[in-house]
C-alpha cells in the first residue's frame, strides 16, 4: 500500500477511535448528570471511580457537580473553574459552560464576588451569550452593582426581546436604584411574558408600594433594598 494511502487510513482509524471514546465519555457524563438528580452521593462515588480510571474531564465535571448537589457548592465551583482553565478542558463552549456552572454554584454559596469573576471569564469566551449576561446581572444585583446589572440586562433584551426573566431582574434593579416608574415598565413586560410568575407578582407589589410612597412624597423615592 502506498505510504500516503496508509497514512490516510491510519488517520481515519485514529479519528474514528477518538470519536468513539468521546461518545462513550459523553454517555457516561449524561448518566452521571441523571444520577445526580436522584442520588448525588452515588453519582459522586461513580465520579471518583471514573477519576481513578483516567482523570478524564467528564469525570472531573461529574464529581464537581455532584459535590454542588451535596451542598459543597464552593468546592464544586472551584473544581469547575480549574477544569475550565485546564489544558484538557475542551472546547471554548465547554469552558464557558464550566465557568457558568461555577458562577451559579458560588451564588448558591453566598459568594457573589467569586461568581462575578467566573461570569466575567465566561463572557470573555462567549460575549454575546444571553444566559451568561443574565448570570452576571444576577451577581451584580447581589453586589448592589445595579447600573452594571441594568447594562447586562439591556444587552439581553436586545438579543431576546420580551424575555420575562430579564425584565423581572431589570425591574428589581430599577426599584433598588429608586426609580419605580421604570421598574413598573419592566414588571408589566415580565407579567406579559409570564402572568403567573410568583416572583414577578411579589415584585409588582413592592413596586406599587414604592409608587404610592413616591406619590405621597411628591417626588422620587429613595433607593430601595432589592431583596
Amino acid at each position: 500500500m502506498p505510504f500516503l494511502a496508509a497514512a490516510a487510513m491510519s488517520l481515519a482509524l485514529l479519528q474514528s477511535t477518538g470519536d468513539l471514546i468521546a461518545a462513550e465519555e459523553q454517555a457516561r457524563l449524561d448518566a452521571c448528570l441523571t444520577r445526580i438528580e436522584s442520588d448525588p452521593e452515588e453519582a459522586y462515588e461513580d465520579g471518583l471511580a471514573w477519576l481513578y480510571q483516567g482523570n478524564r474531564p467528564g469525570a472531573r465535571q461529574c464529581t464537581a457537580l455532584a459535590l454542588i448537589a451535596l451542598g459543597h457548592q464552593a468546592e464544586g465551583a472551584e473544581r469547575l473553574k480549574n477544569l475550565a482553565n485546564s489544558t484538557d478542558g475542551g472546547t471554548l463552549e465547554q469552558r464557558a459552560a464550566y465557568l457558568s456552572q461555577a458562577g451559579n454554584a458560588w451564588i448558591e454559596a453566598d459568594d457573589p464576588d467569586a461568581a462575578l469573576q467566573a461570569f466575567d471569564a465566561a463572557l470573555k469566551i462567549a460575549p454575546d451569550a444571553p444566559e451568561l449576561l443574565l448570570d452576571r446581572a444576577s451577581a451584580n444585583i447581589l453586589l448592589e452593582n445595579y447600573a452594571e446589572a441594568i447594562d447586562d440586562l439591556d444587552a439581553v433584551l436586545l438579543r431576546v426581546p420580551g424575555l420575562g426573566d430579564a425584565h423581572q431582574m431589570r425591574g428589581a434593579a430599577w426599584l433598588a436604584k429608586g426609580d419605580p416608574d421604570k421598574a413598573m415598565l419592566d414588571v408589566t413586560a415580565a407579567m406579559e411574558a409570564d402572568p403567573e410568575n410568583v416572583d414577578t407578582l411579589v415584585l409588582r407589589g413592592r413596586v406599587r408600594e414604592a409608587l404610592r410612597l413616591q406619590e405621597e412624597a411628591g417626588g422620587p423615592v429613595e433607593r430601595l433594598d432589592v431583596n
